[in-house]
């Protein structure tokens, strides 16, 4: 028993490759602002023995930001990470990791020299076991305590600059929960009720894209580290010309209860799932940051929305008129950005004229706002799994406008947008380090691609890969049905022609013989019809049949 308890411990610290691994939440790391970990592969910092990376000085950006948030050294996200840490793991090559013991988006083997091209699905187009496995992941990682990092529960401040650290620990799934909490919080300015709204540092500007796509990648990482299965992806759901809410079915995202249309049906495991980080004005009112401590069941109450707001789902015309926008990005890059886009995709520019500040929501904001419940809110909607699904084809949206457009780098803006959004700015709440400007590349130099941005024949297969995964695991059931049956059959036969010998006895049999001796001999048969004899001169095709 003490053998199995020490073997756990050990596994709980096993490194990290994300945001706050538990081996830099310390007091040391803290005040010496350096996390640069050992790669266990051979014993040093960062790997740097094995060429795999160096601990290095954080270079951040100092290119100007846009006016919306007009402070200065009062976020924890400013300049981000150098708040906490000014010294972490610059990984060399394809390696990637807060220890470079990982590899990057698209590589894996050994030395990391692997390509992986994995596709993800329309989730309509997943096989039975493929659901199952869909919902018990999602589940198992809500399930599991994450044992390779931590979430901050308080400023740096509040900390003491470090010396007294504030820590908690959440499952796998409630971890990315927090991350997308802590991006889009607000500004705490000290004191109750004391905040800056207008600020965020992954949505209403250029990087809400590029961040959300490395949000997923790191996601679809974390489970396929937490089950094994290097195959897993993120399947996407098609909502253009939803008349509802077609994945909330208890073998899906979960039906709504009987007992409260707010609430998961008790036939899905999401019933039991409880919140984090969802109570924003609380928050604010009290001056503080998400203590991640649970907070109530998931709801959703979807189509039940203020119509004033969000009418309907997204057309598709809608999104056929959004991609045809050229411009990445527009003005000050913001919520009122016309013809963007960035904007209009987002959900803040009208996905029918383009116009900005929109009074209504559309496309990705639409489809928040739709689901009435823990969705609708920007900090907590993480807590549904249908974000990730419904991010999955913005995703898909961001990634077909890429190559169609085909935009040059410098389409993304270097400087003036939003705070957190320049290109070279570092996405919060991330280490490993990621500029905004490396994910606005295509998803196929990130190692994944859509199946709805095939080619028609691959399309094809892809829909019927379900289908045909069936069969396969049923065709030796259909075998052994078919023999059975021809057995079946020939037994029938065989008794009914023994039935008839003993009903008609032996006259019926010898006259069956005597017709048979007929048409043994060709020139017996009677099929040749001439003039003369008015016999058969031609096959008659009834006949013959």
């Amino acid at each position: 028993m003490l053998l199995l308890g020490t073997i756990s411990l050990l596994l709980y610290f096993v490194p990290s490759y994300q945001q706050f691994p538990r081996l830099c939440a310390t007091q040391e790391a803290l005040r010496t602002k350096e996390c640069c970990p050992l790669w266990e592969g051979d014993g040093s910092a960062c790997g740097a023995s094995s060429g795999r990376g160096f601990c290095e000085d954080v270079a951040v950006s100092d290119q100007p930001d846009g006016p919306q948030y007009p402070f200065s050294s009062v976020d924890d996200r400013e300049k981000w990470p150098s708040v906490f840490f000014n010294r972490t793991c610059q990984c060399v090559g394809n390696f990637m990791g807060f220890n470079c013991a990982d590899c990057r988006f698209g590589y894996f083997g050994v030395n990391c020299n692997e390509r992986r091209e994995s596709i993800r699905r329309n989730i309509f187009h997943l096989s039975r076991a493929e659901r199952i496995r869909l919902v018990s992941y999602l589940n198992l990682a809500k399930q599991t305590v994450s044992r390779d990092y931590v979430v901050v529960t308080g400023t740096y401040r509040e900390m003491e600059n470090g010396s007294s650290p504030m820590f908690a620990d959440l499952s796998v799934y409630d971890v990315f929960v927090w991350m997308h909490y802590y991006v889009s919080r607000d500004t705490l300015l000290g004191g109750p009720g004391n905040v800056w709204t207008d600020v965020d540092f992954a949505h209403w500007a250029p990087a809400f894209l590029p961040w959300h796509r490395v949000y997923l990648l790191h996601w679809e990482h974390e489970i396929r580290k937490l089950t094994g299965d290097t195959s897993f992806t993120i399947p996407y759901w098609d909502w253009r010309d939803a008349q509802g809410c077609d994945v909330c079915t208890d073998d899906l995202m979960g039906a709504r209860s009987p007992q409260d249309p707010t609430l998961i049906s008790p036939g899905s495991v999401f019933s039991s799932w409880r919140v984090v980080c969802s109570l924003a004005g609380e928050y604010n009112d009290r001056g503080v940051l998400c203590d991640a401590r649970e907070e109530g069941p998931l709801r959703r109450n979807p189509g039940n929305q203020n119509r004033n707001v969000v009418e309907r789902l997204p057309t598709s015309a809608e999104v056929e008129f959004t991609l045809s926008l050229t411009n990445y990005d527009t003005g000050p890059m913001d919520r009122s950005a016309n013809m963007s886009f960035r904007n209009t995709l987002e959900g803040f520019g009208d996905p029918q004229s383009g116009l900005g500040n929109s009074s209504r929501r559309g496309m990705h904001a639409a489809l928040h706002a739709y689901m009435n419940g823990s969705m609708s809110s920007v900090q907590g909607s993480a807590n549904d799994p249908i974000f990730l699904l419904h991010h999955a084809y913005v995703d898909s949206i961001y990634e077909e406008w890429l190559r169609r457009h085909r935009p040059s780098p410098s389409q993304y803006p270097e400087s003036n947008a939003p705070i957190g959004h320049n290109s070279e700015y570092y996405m919060v709440p991330f280490l490993p380090l990621h500029r905004n400007i490396d994910f606005f590349i295509s998803s196929k130099e990130l190692g994944y691609e859509y199946s709805n941005l095939l080619d028609a024949n691959q399309r094809l297969a892809e829909s019927m890969r379900p289908h045909l995964e069936v069969l396969q695991d049923v065709w030796p059931w259909l075998l052994l049905v078919g023999l059975c049956g021809g057995i079946l059959t020939i037994s029938i036969a065989a008794a009914g022609i023994l039935t008839a010998k003993r009903r008609h006895g032996l006259s019926s049999w010898l006259h069956t013989l005597r017709w048979r001796h007929l048409f043994s001999h060709p020139e017996s048969q009677l099929l040749i019809w001439s003039e003369e004899t008015g016999e058969t001169n031609q096959h008659n095709y009834q006949t013959t049949m």
